[in-house]
């Protein structure tokens, strides 16, 4: 069993950047591939990025590509998301999940953090 935790979220100014950090428990953390997911109001929830357990492959949504970064620290047990050049389209709360495998889809995942809210203003 895996439990997560986020942190960092908060209100930033369009072009703005934030640094997201999920801090996880459990023994088998290293062995899990780690997402970030966001969940706008009346919006389903969408996949923004994901990594590897080894931190070697990376996967993003396109709306992110090129803005934000995630990396994981296993030693540490921390799976980041710095977001740069924030747009007002950003805002959501942003969730990090544990899953099997690198892929887009919130069902592939089997643990889920409670969520930080992400507001950026125009």
């Amino acid at each position: 069993q895996v439990q997560l935790v986020e942190s960092g979220g908060g209100l930033v100014q369009a072009g703005g950047s934030l640094r997201l950090s999920c801090a996880a428990s459990g023994r088998t953390f290293s062995s899990y591939a780690l997402g970030w997911f966001r969940q706008a109001p009346g919006k389903e929830r969408e996949f923004v990025s994901a990594i590897s357990w080894s931190g070697a492959f990376t996967y993003y949504a396109d709306s992110v590509k090129g803005r934000f970064t995630i990396s994981r620290d296993n030693a540490k047990r921390l799976v980041y998301l710095q977001m740069n050049s924030l747009k007002p389209e950003d805002t959501a709360v942003y969730y990090c999940a544990a899953g099997e495998v690198v892929a887009p889809s919130p069902i592939r995942y089997d643990y889920w953090g409670q969520g930080t809210q992400v507001t950026v203003s125009s």
